[in-house]
């Protein structure tokens, strides 16, 4: 039973060579014509022969004299054709043997790889655990990603790195590349080891050193980002939301009371004190063109998840940043955390959220908000569960959806979200006004 499996299974992924748009057909098509047209070159030659040159009788028996003519031509052209596929398809597995994973079928490899790349234009924008996790999930839909991090990141192995070193702080980077990896695996493992405590290392990642090694090979932070994509094959881009050493600032206290201001980002959280606001040091840090570029190009944008004041909020504080999210044509969506974070939004609901970030930006910059339905399963005991507000419906348009990871419930699923994703904006493209056609046409 399990062999009939097995040879169903292979008989499927060999029909994937014929499913539209995979940009094999054409090709094979071609080889035929080539082949056809050099058969009938050496069949005019064979004529000739056969016309001329009394045959022994062997030959007669090899080219199937016996057979009427169209019985020959029939056996011939099958048996040749299936030589022709059954070869074509063991040299395309020889050279991409290299590029695939064990036990993947080379038709289902390009097949996958031909819709990913058809898929829809995403730019995700965030930091820390929250922007990896969406990736993870978006990429099964798209290969079309762009993540847009963060870099007020201070503590911590990237912390340690960006003082001693004067680089970008690299861990954000390191776990969306990682995430966004063909294949995670060894490689992605050993992108994300950490060194124990008691090395010389200690507390550094793998990825964090090779991503700082890289950027003096290299010359600059941002080819750095490129080549280390380029060695785990990654699905997408990942850029900076600013090349500019900036530093996260805080003012914490309650209102109408005089607040005090905390540097570093790993220093908001914490001390006492609601957050009331965040800014950049400096705060007219430029945005990143490519970053720029991505937004303004997107069929769709995404802000979060992930902690609000100190990974969400620093990269719509680059002006330019958020200029160009205000300036696109893209539908905007912001992913709504599942669970409060505490020592930054404790007590928070999903209009609390929306509120903050539009006091740091403008109204409306993210007209959708994406937030959790089901609350269940048991959170950490300093955590709560975000509600939803039946006001947020008069501002925006609320979406809810069933996100959670059931064994972790105060983070999100990488599957459910990305298909929440996925499936809110085919039904906006579904829904957008067609332009009238012109009737002089």
């Amino acid at each position: 039973m399990s062999e009939l499996r097995g040879s169903n299974h292979s008989f499927q992924a060999r029909l994937r060579w014929l499913v539209p748009g995979i940009g094999v057909k054409r090709w094979l098509l071609l080889l035929l014509a080539g082949a056809t047209l050099l058969g009938l070159g050496i069949g005019f030659v064979l004529l000739d022969l056969y016309r001329t040159v009394e045959m022994p009788a062997a030959v007669s028996l090899l080219t199937l004299q016996f057979l009427p003519r169209l019985a020959r031509a029939a056996l011939l052209g099958v048996v040749g054709l299936a030589l022709m596929v059954w070869a074509l398809a063991r040299i395309q597995s020889t050279l991409l043997a290299p590029f695939l994973r064990p036990g993947q079928d080379v038709a289902v490899a390009l097949s996958e790889h031909r819709r990913r790349g058809r898929g829809p234009r995403i730019v995700a924008i965030g930091g820390g655990t929250g922007l990896s996790t969406l990736l993870r999930g978006l990429k099964a839909h798209t290969s079309n990603l762009t993540a847009v991090v963060t870099v007020a990141d201070d503590g911590g192995s990237s912390g340690r790195l960006r003082r001693s070193l004067g680089v970008l702080p690299p861990g954000d980077f390191r776990n969306c590349i990682a995430a966004l990896a063909d294949d995670e695996a060894l490689t992605t493992q050993l992108f994300q080891y950490r060194f124990g405590a008691g090395a010389e290392f200690g507390g550094h990642s793998f990825g964090n050193l090779f991503i700082t090694a890289m950027s003096e090979v290299t010359g600059s932070f941002e080819r750095a980002l490129l080549e280390s994509s380029r060695v785990l094959s990654i699905r997408g881009q990942v850029l900076p939301s600013t090349l500019q050493n900036v530093t996260l600032v805080g003012e914490l206290g309650a209102v109408g009371e005089s607040l005090s201001r905390v540097e570093g980002e790993s220093q908001i959280t914490q001390r006492e004190g609601a957050i009331q606001r965040v800014y950049l040091q400096p705060d007219d840090a430029p945005a990143f063109p490519d970053a720029i570029r991505a937004i303004l190009e997107a069929d769709m944008i995404v802000l979060g998840p992930g902690s609000l004041y100190t990974s969400l909020l620093p990269n719509l504080l680059v002006r330019d940043l958020s200029e160009a999210i205000s300036a696109s044509r893209a539908e905007k969506v912001y992913v709504c955390n599942t669970a409060t974070q505490p020592g930054e939004t404790g007590g928070y609901s999903v209009r609390d959220h929306v509120l903050a970030i539009e006091r740091h930006t403008r109204p409306g910059l993210f007209p959708n908000v994406l937030a959790n339905s089901l609350r269940v399963g048991q959170l950490l005991p300093a955590l709560e569960w975000v509600v939803n507000d039946p006001a947020l419906n008069g501002q925006h348009r609320l979406l809810t959806a069933n996100v959670a990871d059931a064994e972790r419930p105060w983070r999100h699923d990488s599957a459910k979200l990305a298909t929440a994703l996925i499936n809110f904006l085919n039904q906006a493209e579904a829904n957008r006004p067609q332009p009238e056609s012109n009737a002089h046409n």
